[in-house]
């Protein structure tokens, strides 16, 4: 098997814990995800198959969520998974304090992730060193939010605001609803979260657990294809001599078309056979492309 699932996930199971049972399911070992997702969180789970497991870095990096901030509260992890730290009610605030706020983290900015968080630090995972009571300074780093549409807003003690987040990898949507709840002198935190679009996957093309499961056995389900998934890439062909060079690690000189932004691209043989993925570097009068991963796909 190789190719793509966009995988529907469900609240209170880890993005492992999902890998473990799409490996039940297919029977299979070789699988892994592309962008973890908080136990609570539901939505897409990009999941890769087989030797497409490998292709997974050079999927589209994007992602969008949709979220729910409770304000007037805030907890140790920064969604409702922590224990709370501060409450305070909130009943008097209003949407028109709330949503000029929002435009504050649009574009580049600097966010410190939750100390609750896979990130390591000295070989350890922050929430290993949290658990265990020990102290960290955690830098900030610079993220891109493209944008931030407001949903809805539920007025009560504990006000709760609802968005659709469109933002690059690395962000953090709990401290997105930390640092609100902070710029309101509140606190806030993550109430609820649905990852709507990730790696280039939609949840409204999503499938659950249990759909895979029943497809598995119905036999009619498939996979998404390197091709579909891999789109956003440029693509070259080889030829039979040069695709033998390519699978052996070698590096081919030849007229190519115009290049990516980034250089990366899907080399295929005829036949649309996926052959692996390159990278082209252009000098003055010729290009190189260098494999970077060889993956042919029978």
């Amino acid at each position: 098997m190789f190719g793509f699932i966009a995988l529907n996930k469900p609240s209170e199971i880890t993005s492992h814990d999902c890998v473990a049972r799409v490996r039940k399911i297919l029977k299979l070992r070789k699988v892994g995800h592309g962008g973890t997702l908080d136990p609570l969180a539901t939505g897409v789970l990009p999941i890769a198959v087989g030797k497409a497991t490998r292709l997974l870095q050079f999927l589209p990096e994007n992602k969008a969520y949709r979220a729910l901030i409770r304000l007037g509260m805030q907890t140790t992890t920064d969604d409702l998974q922590g224990e709370v730290v501060k409450s305070q009610s909130a009943s008097m605030l209003t949407l028109e304090q709330v949503e000029p706020l929002l435009h504050k983290f649009i574009g580049t900015i600097q966010q410190t992730p939750p100390i609750y968080s896979a990130i390591q630090r000295d070989g350890k995972r922050l929430y290993d060193l949290a658990r265990r009571g020990k102290l960290v300074d955690i830098p900030a780093k610079k993220i891109y939010i493209e944008r931030i549409n407001l949903v809805g807003w539920y007025p009560g003690e504990f006000p709760e605001l609802e968005v659709d987040i469109t933002c690059g990898p690395g962000t953090y949507i709990r401290a997105i609803a930390r640092d609100l709840g902070t710029m309101l002198n509140l606190g806030g935190t993550l109430a609820r979260l649905t990852r709507t679009e990730s790696c280039g996957m939609k949840l409204s093309e999503s499938i659950t657990l249990g759909q895979l499961k029943t497809e598995i056995e119905q036999g009619s389900f498939s996979l998404i294809s390197s091709n579909v998934a891999l789109q956003h890439l440029n693509q070259i062909f080889l030829s039979e001599t040069n695709g033998k060079r390519w699978l052996q690690g070698q590096k081919i000189v030849q007229d190519l078309p115009p290049l990516s932004v980034s250089g990366i691209v899907r080399v295929y043989q005829e036949e649309n056979k996926l052959l692996g993925i390159g990278n082209i570097v252009k000098f003055d009068d010729y290009q190189i492309l260098s494999p970077k991963v060889v993956i042919l796909n029978e």
